[in-house]
């Protein structure tokens, strides 16, 4: 029976790890583009002011939901 090559799965985890890193990065690129598109066009939607009703958890206007402080 033929003895392991260790350094041949060893070396075929480590591309693996480096593409999933690679794709990691270019997916955190593409939806850090498509994301603030995204939010410019969700705050132009708004109709109401952000102290009425449904405006935030805080209710100080905010939107920061940290209190009065």
């Amino acid at each position: 029976m033929a003895k392991p090559n260790y350094s041949f799965e060893k070396r075929q985890r480590e591309l693996a790890k480096k593409q999933k890193k690679e794709d990691k990065a270019q997916r955190k690129a593409s939806r850090g583009t498509e994301g603030a598109a995204g939010a410019e066009a969700l705050d132009d939607d708004r109709d109401t002011p952000q102290g009425s009703a449904g405006g935030g958890v805080g209710g100080d206007g905010d939107g920061g939901g940290g209190g009065g402080d």
